[in-house]
């Protein structure tokens, strides 16, 4: 088939991502594998473009919550018929984020909504939930080889663990970069903190670490 019947099809996936449809978007991603349309083309053009659109919709007001789920557990469904057949090299994988919740807050809607926005994106995503401490933090960025820690909070009373975490980090001398994100977070605390970006919502999240990353 030539490409442009690829990209006829391709943009059926677009299509059933924007429409928060997960059984189409499973058919026409195993329809395109079979037709030997190349993974990167399919995670890229068919899936992480569309959740990047409804992260602009997001960000904009038009769509909710709700529907942001939906349209990233779309991508998920075609994300994981994809996983087995990517290589190391395949432009899918942008970078590890190891994300928590920080020591003593236990809230992890808005962390979760980044973690599937993240994936979506094409970056590897290690989630270690909610009330974690500088250790397991530290530890897991070093085992992971983590280019990015990704810390959230919800609770103002947990911003000094915040802080302390950063501190830690950059006391460690790891090159993974660091961002933060959460209600009572702001720019101005995380550039106070010494945090290397600052993420209003997911949609910000998934563009933050690109530019962390340089993508």
């Amino acid at each position: 088939m030539p490409q442009g019947g690829y990209e006829i099809a391709v943009k059926e996936i677009y299509n059933a991502v924007i429409e928060y449809n997960k059984d189409k978007v499973a058919i026409f991603v195993k329809t395109e594998i079979d037709k030997g349309t190349a993974i990167s083309k399919i995670a890229n053009e068919g899936l992480i473009a569309p959740l990047n659109e409804v992260g602009k919709r997001f960000s904009a007001g038009e769509i909710f919550v709700p529907e942001i789920l939906r349209a990233a557990q779309a991508v998920k469904v075609g994300l994981e018929l994809l996983r087995p057949l990517m290589v190391p090299t395949d432009s899918y994988n942008k970078g590890t984020i190891v994300i928590g919740t920080v020591k003593g807050d236990l809230h992890d809607i808005g962390k979760n909504l980044v973690v599937v926005m993240l994936e979506g994106a094409g970056f590897r995503v290690v989630d270690l939930g909610v009330d974690v401490n500088i250790e397991r933090f530290i530890a897991t960025a070093q085992e992971e080889e983590a280019d990015i820690i990704a810390l959230s909070a919800l609770l103002t009373t947990t911003l000094p663990a915040m802080k302390s975490t950063i501190v830690a980090i950059k006391g460690k001398g790891l090159s993974a970069k660091t961002m933060v994100g959460g209600a009572p977070v702001n720019e101005a605390f995380a550039k106070k903190i010494g945090s290397d970006g600052y993420a209003r919502d997911a949609s910000e999240a998934v563009e933050l670490a690109r530019r962390l990353l340089i993508y």
